[in-house]
């Protein structure tokens, strides 16, 4: 794809939102009950919820618009980006040495990359699906069979490229993006004492009051920002300027609405934990008392969530597994090309892991392990491009 054309951008933006930001937009769904579910020894009360919201957004503040959007997707190769293209620019101007430590880093970090390609989708759906629970119970041993069946059905439209499935996802996405702040601005507007957590000090408290286990906490914090990776693996596909109009005008705002959405819930209920993202749902989790009488709403809720299934699964594969797993280019696409053997190689792998994991919360810390490496070593890489290609002064590469 191109942004040459200028009357093609809105097209482009639209098709950028359905691919690029699909894994990005299921986080909403695990995030924040992966924070305050108890595993880090915090409970559901005032200040661990502004903590977290406000390290969540200030996160994707300062890595996402900051970082990638702004320094990171700097580092292009003829338009290309992604990590091993940011290896090959940082060896450029290095010593033979350093090249060979630069290789070593640049695989090391395919390989957490990679590692993300397999835990997203799993973890996507499976969080989608045990949202069912809510107004279905008894579909908790249906979880796995059912996450396999939507994956299946995902992996078997791959080889139509971004170019299809940009255009069959990229209204939906825009959907539930809107869907996403919706929900969460009925939620602040209810309890609008949570946008004190915009606040970066409530961050530095967090730190100050919760100490060692703060710093542990943030490996289910850095899942507020899974699929950063994608927005510059993407950027030969949709270029530079589409990907960051969609961030700030769109994704940015959904993201934010819907996280402090789940806060201001949590506020005023903390029983929600269970599932803030659903909860937040109109006639869910508001009143846990009253959640049994209205099976109305859960029958016409349950409809939604499967709908969301296969939303969650088009951003866990479309956006990762065509647009960079396959290098090279379709007939129609630069950039890409269809493996079969990849793909269905990749779909036993995340079938592999949601038949060992068997539940999303039980993915999390491997989920977070992979996308914290994936961050590090993209930092260690793009800060040697910068100092060696871009000759910028040291303190601001450090800054950033």
């Amino acid at each position: 794809m191109s942004t040459d054309n200028k009357q093609s951008l809105p097209a482009i933006t639209l098709a950028a939102i359905g691919v690029v930001y699909g894994d990005i937009g299921t986080s909403p769904l695990y995030t924040l009950r992966e924070c305050l579910s108890g595993q880090f020894g915090f409970g559901v009360e005032r200040d661990a919820v502004f903590g977290f919201l406000s390290l969540i957004f200030w996160l994707l503040i300062f890595v996402v618009s900051i970082k990638y959007l702004t320094f990171v997707m700097r580092a292009d190769n003829a338009g290309e980006g992604g990590i091993l293209t940011l290896m090959s620019l940082a060896g450029r101007n290095t010593s033979a040495r350093t090249t060979s430590m630069l290789v070593i880093m640049g695989l090391i970090g395919g390989s957490f990359f990679y590692g993300e390609v397999v835990i997203t989708p799993a973890i996507s759906v499976m969080s989608a699906i045990e949202g069912l629970e809510i107004v279905a119970p008894q579909l908790d041993t249906w979880i796995v069979p059912l996450s396999i069946i939507v994956l299946t059905l995902l992996f078997m439209i791959q080889k139509h490229g971004t170019a299809m499935v940009g255009k069959l996802f990229a209204p939906i996405m825009l959907t539930w993006f809107l869907i996403l702040a919706g929900l969460g601005l009925r939620s602040i507007i209810a309890n609008p004492e949570v946008l004190h957590a915009l606040n970066p000090m409530w961050a530095v408290h967090f730190f100050l009051e919760y100490k060692t286990v703060s710093f542990i906490a943030l490996g289910a914090v850095v899942l507020s920002i899974t699929g950063v990776e994608a927005l510059y693996a993407d950027m030969g596909h949709f270029g530079k300027f589409p990907i960051r109009l969609a961030w700030f005008t769109v994704v940015l705002p959904s993201l934010t609405l819907n996280y402090f959405g789940q806060g201001a819930l949590l506020l005023k209920n903390p029983e929600a934990i269970k599932n803030p993202f659903f909860l937040l749902a109109p006639g869910l989790g508001a009143d846990p008392a009253a959640d049994h009488r209205r099976t109305g709403d859960g029958n016409c809720l349950a409809g939604g969530y499967l709908w969301r299934l296969l939303i969650d699964a088009s951003g866990g594969t479309s956006g990762i597994f065509v647009a960079d797993a396959h290098y090279s280019h379709l007939r129609m696409e630069s950039g890409q090309i269809y493996i079969p053997f990849v793909n269905w190689m990749l779909y036993v792998a995340v079938v592999i892991v949601i038949v060992s994991f068997e539940h999303s919360s039980n993915l999390a810390a491997a989920y977070g392990i992979a996308v914290t490496g994936t961050m590090v070593l993209t930092s260690i890489l793009s800060t040697t491009v910068a100092r060696q290609n871009w000759h910028w002064n040291k303190y601001f590469v450090a800054l950033i």
